[in-house]
């Protein structure tokens, strides 16, 4: 029997509704550049994946000639000014994190995004202090679907990954808590049967901890 001792959240759709954010900057900063991207080109395309994997994923359907590091750094900066003129806490959040922490779990953050969005989003949501390590993807070598950042979350706090939930919204994040053989608790954005993959699928934050405690020994 291994009790569990530490709780991974993704970050963009889990703490914040900033998945709009991801597709508004996008589209603006791609027509800059002459194109027409919609909505269900990122959801499609991009959504989950790093910047530099987002960047890649633009240059190469649409034929670009821009520097993928100015395209990262200009969607990057849209993502930080929305995040900060409308950002708000996924309903129930605060809650679970204070439901966590009384059940004494660590609680860490591996997201795709770049640090100054997880910084710009940890800060306006006053969550900031509440993880033991907040890792992005862009710190190991491949982002999502590969389960190389919630690996190295629990290399670095010393947690065997048979000890760790984690909380996605996205179908590529839940392939990569999947890969990385983590306890998956899914939240879907959208009602995709692929989503079954995970340990279990929540219809809301609020179901979470219904989840956490059936599953707090396996």
């Amino acid at each position: 029997m291994t009790t569990k001792s530490l709780f991974l959240f993704d970050m963009d759709g889990v703490l914040i509704e900033s998945e709009p954010f991801w597709r508004t900057a996008q589209i603006e900063v791609l027509a800059n550049y002459g194109t027409s991207a919609t909505v269900e080109d990122c959801i499609e395309h991009t959504m989950g994946k790093r910047l530099d994997d987002i960047a890649a994923t633009w240059i190469q359907m649409f034929n670009l000639t821009v520097d993928a590091k100015v395209l990262e750094s200009e969607i990057m900066q849209r993502v930080v000014a929305l995040v900060e003129q409308e950002g708000e806490a996924i309903e129930g959040i605060p809650t679970l994190i204070s439901d966590l922490k009384q059940r004494d779990f660590r609680l860490a953050l591996a997201s795709s995004s770049a640090y100054p969005i997880i910084h710009a989003v940890t800060e306006k949501l006053g969550i900031q202090d509440s993880f033991d390590l907040m890792l992005s993807a862009e710190d190991v070598p491949n982002g999502k679907p590969a389960p190389d950042v919630y690996l190295e979350v629990c290399q670095r706090l010393d947690v065997p990954v048979e000890q760790a939930f984690a909380l996605e919204d996205s179908l590529t994040g839940v392939k990569a808590a999947v890969a990385a053989q983590l306890t998956t608790i899914a939240m879907p954005f959208e009602n995709n049967p692929a989503f079954s993959i995970a340990d279990c699928v929540v219809e809301s934050v609020q179901d979470v901890i219904t989840m956490v405690d059936n599953h707090a020994v396996a």
